[in-house]
């Protein structure tokens, strides 16, 4: 009895290792399927790939995306199947099954296992396959988007039975597509038209292409028209989304140029000063973005907000600097204060220079600036040319109502009109021409931390946007920010539309060519002053 007791307490013992141990020939048929990747033609590693993709096995997808990348090969010592990462002249290895490090090796202990095109489409095919079944919603949809692009009858079969439990609209609808694509191989061409009628209208480009195949080489000249047709009524959409991306990139490009010119609005219409420097004010608004990087490196997705204030101030300060150093005592007189701020611009350039770099500096987007918006196939709009156009009018609004509604404004309209009355009244004209000069330069500053996000930031930057701030101020009226605002989405959405056949320098020598024609038609601009403030 002793025995037998001790035996059976050594199988208990042994009972959860044997438990353990049970997946092992599941794994080594795995290893086996993994080493056939490495076969003498493309026909049996293309029957390697089958097999993983149906084995279920957790890390199937994996080696499968990195046989796909070119990543995968095999040791010249042991036949091992590894994963590669090119470092110099060395390769990084890791075994493709348990993912251990295996360290460093040269070219010559590696052999490349081969692929082809025919290859690669079978294992995104297989990829999409195995990626039916994925909780994510997203991973589901761009699965069948691979399965749209090989309709054979296996996947076909696969799409309808997804089609049965799917809950997604989108990933239903992208199933549709696909089926209906596979139709259009069928014999009867009662159902090659029912399947061009469903995707009448969709703007994906496999669509596009297979309609534009069937209505060149269809047997029936009745499908032969009606993929014609479908394939019009695609274009006629494409060609309207194509308008309302252009306006979108032309209010985008309207949106910095308000920016830009809003604070010159200020400073050149209300003051008549001809600031050169108010490029180089943005150019510090930018710059202040990036010193705040610096500063906060683990603060990257709130370093524009913080930037915003801080740009304002900093900006803001040099202006009120430039107008007690300089601008108050060249009032009245526009050409010395051109000459004037030409010379501040080119000494503000060199203190960038200087103090931070000659070259540009990067400036990261956060990550809720990145990408953009898929509205359709053929309609994306950029999350930070979106965030900067709706920034741009929040400036704009908050611009006015400080002009309308705070005492500030009230003094610089009053001081705008009648200087002389608006001292006798006790307002201090001194303090708000500096104040007023500073507000523009500390708009021009955060025009700067948008700009920072769409181009590069150095020591010009400022220079590429003085002219076309400018043009916006004379265009829309001098001194009315209302002008201000309607000139720059119109001279944006101008540029926009003319690029495409004339190119972008000749599209701004356009642009400069009608404002200077519209100039001398209506020399006080879309929007002229009236009352006191336009008898200058």
């Amino acid at each position: 009895m002793g025995k037998a007791a001790l035996l059976v307490l050594i199988l208990l013992a042994g009972w959860p290792a044997l438990a353990v141990a049970e997946p092992a020939p599941a794994e080594a048929g795995f290893a086996e399927l993994v080493q056939q990747l490495d076969a003498d033609n493309f026909v049996q590693t293309g029957q390697a790939v089958e097999r993983i993709a149906r084995s279920g096995h957790p890390r199937a997808v994996e080696i499968l995306e990195t046989m796909l990348a070119g990543s995968l090969q095999t040791l010249r010592t042991d036949g091992r199947v590894v994963v590669v990462n090119q470092v110099g002249r060395d390769f990084e290895i890791t075994d493709a099954l348990s993912g251990e490090d295996l360290g460093t090796v040269g070219r010559r202990d590696l052999s490349r296992i081969s692929i082809n095109n025919a290859l690669r489409t079978q294992i995104r095919a297989a990829l999409a396959r195995a990626s039916l079944n994925d909780p994510d919603a997203t991973i589901r949809l761009a699965a069948v988007r691979r399965l749209m692009a090989s309709p054979d009858p296996e996947n076909l079969t696969l799409l309808q039975e997804q089609l049965a439990q799917e809950t997604e609209p989108r990933v239903l609808a992208a199933i549709e597509v696909a089926m209906a694509l596979s139709r259009l191989d069928a014999d009867e061409p009662a159902v090659r038209m029912a399947a061009i009628e469903h995707l009448t209208g969709n703007l994906q480009s496999q669509v596009r292409n297979r309609l534009r195949t069937i209505s060149e080489d269809d047997p029936e000249a009745a499908v032969r028209d009606a993929a014609a047709e479908a394939l019009a009524s695609i274009q006629r959409r494409l060609e309207y989304y194509r308008l309302l991306e252009n306006v979108f990139f032309g209010l985008s490009l309207g949106s910095v140029l308000l920016l830009a010119a809003i604070g010159l609005a200020i400073t050149f219409g209300v003051m008549g000063v001809i600031n050169m420097a108010h490029g180089e004010l943005i150019m510090i608004g930018a710059y202040t973005t990036y010193m705040i990087q610096q500063l906060f490196p683990g603060a990257i997705e709130y370093s524009v907000l913080i930037a915003i204030p801080a740009a304002f101030v900093v900006a803001g300060l040099f202006g009120i600097a430039i107008e007690r150093g300089v601008i108050r005592f060249l009032y009245g007189r526009p050409l010395e204060t051109l000459l004037a701020t030409f010379g501040i611009s080119l000494i503000l350039q060199q203190l960038a220079r200087t103090t931070i770099s000659a070259q540009n500096v990067p400036v990261i987007s956060p990550s809720w600036m990145s990408g953009s918006w898929q509205i359709n196939e053929a309609l994306a709009l950029t999350w930070n040319r979106l965030y900067i156009l709706i920034f741009a009018l929040l400036v704009f609004i908050s611009l006015l109502l400080a002009l309308k509604r705070t005492r500030l404004g009230l003094k610089m309209r009053a001081v705008t009109q009648n200087r002389n009355m608006a001292r006798a009244m006790g307002v201090r004209t001194a303090w708000v021409d500096a104040l007023t000069f500073g507000l523009g330069a500390g708009i021009a500053g955060v025009a700067g931390v948008a700009l920072s996000q769409l181009t590069n930031v150095g020591p010009n930057l400022g220079q590429g946007y003085i002219i076309d701030s400018f043009l916006v101020v004379v265009f829309g009226g001098v001194g009315n920010l209302w002008g201000t605002l309607v000139g720059a989405f119109s001279l944006g959405v101008l540029n926009k539309f003319i690029e495409p056949w004339s190119g972008a320098v000749l599209a701004k020598i356009l642009v400069l060519v009608f404002v200077i024609l519209f100039i001398q038609r209506y020399p006080r601009g879309l929007f002229p002053q009236k009352g006191r403030a336009a008898g200058g």
